[in-house]
């Protein structure tokens, strides 16, 4: 076990230095690596496969919806992005710009892509004439850029990895339900895929999308108390289309303007699978998303017959699990330290005690709750099990965010609570932007969300003591 005691010991307890183990854990569990662009990262096999594992389910849950995937250019040309001006100022200060090609100086500078719902209207105006071309119901996967000042893996890159859902309908009304319903599929994926609990709900005013009339979140409390955001969709009405002159004949034969949504999720939820559900000894990982869900590890596999069963083993579970066996030289203890840095859900012991009473140890990474299992049931038992990881992380999870989150009728309670831990606060606001900018001045807390399940914590604003208008959850967030 010494081999295992020194791996360990080399990721910074999250209690100490919440920052550092995070470092750490993306570091040693072989996620990324630091490229020589400052903010961008390398995304390293076992990290790209997680991010594999979570396109293949939105994917397939997008194709079931009706989405189609596309791909636009990586570059916008200037006057394209100043058609929409809330739009390109709100990522103006983001944009990294093309300003040559080869030694030639452009004679229009080209944006890098931040988003591309310019790019998409552009399409939209060439391809949509009648009511009988909508809805579109486009998606893309892609990478995008933005000039970050601060940045962290996962959490805050210049270039990051996500989908981005761009649609267009007929009515008003239509929009609003595709905006909600990605929502809803982004909820759904959270809770029962990665074992993430979340807040659903409306972004203030001042925190909506750049050119959005709504702005819908999910909101997720990661391990220290902090609120990351989670995935996001946006109802932008037509004024795109307005601004894109996007057009097409109405069922009345009159030409009418489309209405527009999108929506996203990044490789920035791999860092809320980081910091959900990890502990000091490295990765927790989902299930769902694990690139391995089973290790298999033989027991003194120099042992007449070890490998050899373990190998049957491997090849019985292929068929139905994602699984290794780790027939290397290096102890097991080195092994369980390795695979536990990794998140891996099950541990699979095999060794010659167990071959003669045909049986192995199944050992869960969540709790470390160890199972003898006969080889006879292992495609019945590890199904339970694998279930009971999940259910065991989000309920880990939920308890987290229920104990660390309060209701404040002040701005001095929510200081008060928040100067002990720190986590989600719900407290009533009037509506007026003065007093979101006030809160966060004064109690460091920014809004999170205005949830879709309100609740009457008072009748006057946290803050000015006017007359309240919703109830919002408060909280610092990454």
């Amino acid at each position: 076990m010494a081999d295992k005691k020194k791996m360990v010991e080399e990721i910074t307890s999250m209690d100490v230095d919440f920052a550092k183990w995070y470092t750490d854990v993306v570091k040693k569990a072989e996620l990324v690596d630091y490229s020589s662009v400052r903010g961008c990262m390398i995304i390293r096999p076992y990290g790209f496969a997680i991010w594999e594992n979570i396109q293949h389910i939105l994917d397939t849950r997008f194709k079931e919806l009706g989405h189609e995937n596309v791909s636009m250019p990586m570059l916008i040309p200037e006057s394209l992005l100043q058609k929409e001006k809330d739009h390109v100022e709100g990522f103006a200060p983001e944009v990294a710009w093309v300003t040559h090609g080869g030694n030639e100086k452009l004679e229009e500078r080209l944006c890098i892509r931040p988003t591309s719902e310019t790019l998409f209207c552009e399409h939209y105006s060439h391809v949509i004439h009648s009511y009988r071309d909508l809805p579109k119901l486009y998606n893309q996967w892609c990478s995008v850029l933005r000039w970050e000042k601060t940045t962290r893996p996962f959490l805050r890159t210049m270039e990051f990895h996500w989908q981005e859902g761009h649609t267009m309908h007929e009515t008003a009304q239509e929009a609003i339900d595709e905006t909600e319903q990605m929502l809803n599929v982004y909820a759904d994926f959270c809770e029962d895929s990665l074992a993430i609990p979340v807040v659903k709900g409306q972004k203030t005013d001042k925190e909506k999308f750049a050119g959005a009339e709504a702005t819908y979140t999910i909101e997720a409390m990661m391990h220290d108390g902090k609120a990351l955001q989670s995935g996001t969709s946006h109802y932008f009405g037509d004024g795109f289309a307005h601004a894109f002159d996007i057009t097409f004949t109405g069922r009345d034969n009159k030409l009418q303007y489309p209405h527009q949504t999108s929506w996203g999720m990044s490789t920035r939820i791999i860092g809320a699978i980081i910091m959900t559900h990890g502990d000091d000894n490295g990765l927790v990982l989902p299930p769902a998303i694990a690139p391995i869900q089973v290790m298999v590890i033989p027991i003194a596999q120099h042992k007449e017959g070890v490998l050899e069963k373990a190998a049957e083993i491997l090849d019985r579970l292929k068929k139905q699990f994602r699984v290794k066996m780790d027939d290397s030289e290096n102890s097991p203890g080195w092994k369980f330290a390795q695979y536990e840095m990794k998140g891996v859900p099950l541990r699979l012991e095999i060794g010659p005690k167990d071959i003669e009473n045909n049986q192995c140890v199944l050992v869960r990474r969540d709790n470390r709750e160890k199972y003898f299992v006969s080889l006879d049931e292992l495609e019945t038992k590890i199904p339970e099990l694998l279930k009971a990881v999940h259910d065991g992380l989000y309920n880990k999870a939920l308890q987290n965010r229920e104990k660390r989150t309060w209701s404040a009728k002040s701005i001095d309670e929510i200081n008060k609570v928040l100067a002990a831990d720190t986590g989600f606060v719900k407290a009533m606001w009037c509506g007026d932007l003065a007093c979101e900018e006030q809160l966060k001045e004064q109690a460091g807390v920014s809004s999170r969300c205005i949830p879709f399940e309100q609740e009457k914590i008072s009748d006057t604003c946290v803050c000015c003591g006017k007359p309240a208008t919703k109830m919002v959850y408060w909280g610092k967030a990454y």
